[in-house]
C-alpha cells in the first residue's frame, strides 16, 4: 500500500480544512502518489473524484432553540432546574440599574417635553435615587399628583392675591370717601362762622 500521508497533509492545507476531512480515493492511489505539489493536489481536488473534501458535520441548534423559546415562556425554570442563587441568577444591582435607567429616562423625557420644570425634575431625580418609586407607574402617579397639587396651590395663591388686591382697593376707596366727607364737613364748618 502506498503511503499518502504527505498528499493528505497538502490537500488539507490547500482546502483549508483538517486532515480528517480529506478523502482519498483508494482506487486511484497511484495517481494521488504522483501528485507531489500543491498545484497538482489542487487540480485533483477541483476534479472532485480523486480527492474529496468531506462536508462539515451538522450540529443542529433546533432543539436548543426550542428549549430557549420554552424557557422564555417560563417553562423548565422551576426549583429543580436552578443551579445558582437568586442573586447570582439576576443580581439586585442589575435590577436596581435597570429601574434607575427607566425612571431617569422618563424624567428626562418629561423635562424635555416641558411637562415638568427643572426644579421638579431635580426633586424627583433625588427621590428616585432614594428608592421612593418602585417602578415607572408609581413615578407617573406621583408626577400627576404633584402637578395637580402645584396647580391647586397656584389657583389658591392667585385667588388670595386677587382678594388682597380687591380688599386694598376697597380700603383705599373707603379711605378716599371718608377723607372727602371730612373735607366737605370741615369746609361747611369753616364757611358757617364767616356767614355769621
Amino acid at each position: 500500500m502506498v503511503n499518502l500521508r504527505s498528499q493528505k497533509r497538502i490537500a488539507a492545507s490547500v482546502a483549508g480544512v483538517g486532515k480528517r476531512k480529506i478523502w482519498l480515493d483508494p482506487s486511484n492511489q497511484s495517481e494521488i502518489a504522483n501528485a507531489n505539489s500543491r498545484s497538482h493536489i489542487k487540480k485533483l481536488i477541483k476534479d472532485g473524484e480523486v480527492i474529496i473534501v468531506k462536508p462539515t458535520t451538522i450540529h443542529s441548534r433546533a432543539r436548543t432553540r426550542d428549549l430557549l423559546a420554552a424557557k422564555r415562556k417560563g417553562r423548565h425554570t422551576g426549583h429543580g432546574k436552578r443551579k445558582g442563587t437568586a442573586e447570582a441568577r439576576l443580581p439586585t444591582k442589575v435590577q436596581w440599574m435597570r429601574r434607575q435607567r427607566v425612571l431617569r429616562r422618563l424624567l428626562r423625557k418629561y423635562r424635555e417635553a416641558g411637562k415638568i420644570d427643572r426644579h421638579m425634575y431635580h426633586s424627583l431625580y433625588e427621590k428616585s435615587k432614594g428608592n421612593v418609586f418602585k417602578n415607572k407607574r408609581v413615578l407617573l402617579e406621583y408626577i400627576h399628583k404633584a402637578k395637580a397639587e402645584k396647580q391647586r396651590t397656584k389657583v389658591l395663591n392667585d385667588q388670595m392675591e386677587a382678594r388682597r388686591v380687591k380688599n386694598k382697593a376697597t380700603r383705599e376707596r373707603r379711605a378716599a370717601r371718608v377723607a372727602e366727607k371730612r373735607q366737605a364737613f370741615l369746609a361747611v364748618e369753616h364757611d358757617a362762622p364767616v356767614q355769621e
